[in-house]
Parts: C-alpha cells; sequence; structure tokens
C-alpha cells in the first residue's frame, strides 16, 4: 500500500496522529554502536538494516509518522537518501497510513558537543543558511512527505531554516527544544512560536527533547499565538550532560498530561529520547479519544 494517501496537513485537521519515539533508543536495544559523531547516522551508514528494523518496530507500535535517521548525517546525500528510503520501506510495509517526515536537526547536532541544547553558535544567518541548505536540498530530492525542522534551541536558527523552507516550497514543522517558559538559548517561547506561526510553509509548531513537564505550558504559549496544529515529542525526563555523554534519570517518571496537550491543540504526538516503542504504544488510547475513535 502507499505509506500515506493524503498530505500530512490534511490528517491534521481531522483529528491526531501518533509520531514514533527515539531512533536512538530503539537502535541501542538492537544492540548497535551509536558511538562518534554520527550518533544515529554512524548505524545509517555502517548497518541499514538496523534503522529499517528500527522503523518498523515503531510501525508495529502503532506510529503514524517515521522520522528519519538524517539528524545530524550533514550534507551527504547517499546518507540522506539511504534515510528516507529506509523509512519509506518500514511506511509502505505498514498496515496503517504512515508518512515519513525527514529529520533536519540543528546546526550544534552537527558539533557533537551538546551545542544543540544551548543555541546561539556565534554565527550569522547567512552562515546557518548555508549550512542547512544543501542538507535541506539533498533530503528533499529523496521525496519524504514532509521535513522535520527539530530541536531548534533558539530562534536565530529558525529565522535561517525559515528562510531557506521559504525558498524551497516544501512543507514542514518548526519545533524548538525548551527549558521553563524559554528556547534553551533563553528567547520568549511567544516571539519563538510566533516565527513559525508566520511561514505558510509550516504545518505545525511544538516542542520536543525537553522534559515532558514543560510541554503544556509551551503549548499554551504557542496556541496564543497561532492557530497552526502543535506538536510534541518530549523525552522520557532523563537530562543529558554532554561532557560526560550520559543521561541522568529522573528519580520520578514526570507526567505526560496527553489528554492536556491535545486539548491545548496538539495534533502530533510522539517520544523523543529514551522514549521507545512501548511508551509510544501506550499513547495511542490517548489519540484515539482525541480524535474521537473511542
Amino acid at each position: 500500500m502507499p505509506r500515506a494517501t493524503r498530505p500530512l496537513a490534511d490528517a491534521l485537521a481531522v483529528g491526531p496522529v501518533l509520531l514514533d519515539g527515539g531512533l536512538a533508543e530503539r537502535l541501542a536495544a538492537q544492540g548497535c554502536d551509536l558511538s562518534g559523531v554520527l550518533w544515529t547516522g554512524r548505524v545509517l551508514a555502517e548497518h541499514p538494516e538496523q534503522v529499517e528494523a528500527a522503523h518498523t518496530a515503531y510501525v508495529e507500535a502503532g506510529a503514524e509518522v517515521l522520522i528519519t535517521a538524517s539528524y545530524q548525517t550533514g550534507h551527504d546525500p547517499a546518507l540522506s537518501a539511504a534515510s528516507v528510503r529506509l523509512a519509506d520501506r518500514a511506511a509502505r510495509a505498514a498496515g496503517h497510513e504512515v508518512w515519513v517526515a525527514a529529520s533536519v536537526g540543528p546546526y550544534g547536532a552537527a558539533l557533537a558537543d551538546g551545542s544543540e541544547y544551548r543555541g546561539r553558535y556565534g554565527l550569522g544567518g547567512p552562515r546557518l543558511e548555508a549550512f542547512h541548505r544543501p542538507r535541506v536540498e539533498a533530503l528533499l530530492a529523496a521525496g519524504p512527505d514532509v521535513l522535520a525542522l527539530e530541536t531548534l534551541p533558539d530562534t536565530d536558527e529558525a529565522r535561517a531554516l525559515l528562510r531557506v523552507l521559504a525558498a524551497s516550497g516544501a512543507r514542514a514543522w518548526v519545533s524548538y527544544t525548551v527549558e521553563g517558559d524559554r528556547t534553551r538559548a533563553g528567547q520568549p517561547l511567544d516571539e519563538a512560536f510566533a516565527l513559525a506561526a508566520a511561514a505558510p510553509e509550516v504545518i505545525a509548531v511544538g516542542v520536543n527533547c525537553c522534559d515532558p513537564r514543560d510541554v503544556l505550558p509551551a503549548l499554551e504559549t504557542a496556541a496564543s499565538v497561532t492557530t497552526k496544529p502543535l506538536l510534541a515529542y518530549p523525552n522520557d525526563g532523563s537530562v543529558w550532560e554532554a561532557t560526560t555523554a550520559t543521561w541522568h534519570r529522573p528519580r520520578t517518571p514526570p507526567p505526560w498530561p496527553v489528554d492536556a496537550w491535545l486539548r491545548t491543540g496538539a495534533r502530533i504526538v510522539g517520544g523523543c529520547c529514551r522514549v521507545g516503542p512501548s511508551a509510544v504504544a501506550a499513547l495511542r488510547p490517548a489519540l484515539r479519544r482525541g480524535s474521537g475513535a473511542g
């Protein structure tokens, strides 16, 4: 069957869709080596069958959107094409409609030093555009359904990516990583969301790779500046320490008030780092209630 029979934006107008979880989480569970600057891109280059297996695990958990393994693969067109192709295979083998979102990670991800959680790289807009444009073009050439401009730490990078997006004519969602009521770089969230709200190419705005407790306030802020569909795919509540490359799990898992997210306008919901297929599957009942499916 085709991986999707309608644009993702049309589906969001009907009801919420279930996003996958952390690709690294699943690859690690499969025994893959994610060391090195390419992270999941290393597995993509060396063991692509493992990436397809990870996508398939999320499809079997009920995911309706798969994010590709291109978060920090740089400008390599072969890896970009492979990331979309593998997600496409898993989507086409599904028994339900599945969309493929090509991941465009932030500039800081390519540095592999935790910069995506700080932003403000000291680069001007033209340099950020020059970095992102060829990778966006390479991903679009592979034919995804949508771009995932994700884990953006500041408005400087968002502006640069939105200019690249406008020139491409493609559709995308924009997702910031946040801390409290600010971007990771410390900017007000209403200003950050307003940038995406003004872009006609953007089909949804929201947050990812953050503490679940930060999601609802961020969505409420987004809903105050845009009527676009919102999205949320936080981490499990663990905190990443870049200097030691380790996760610190919270003593008590933070709550995921998914029903409240949906009432606020969330239409794409899933997980990011340390959120695996079983946790994604557990989100399905709330999304079915949100769609009126019972």
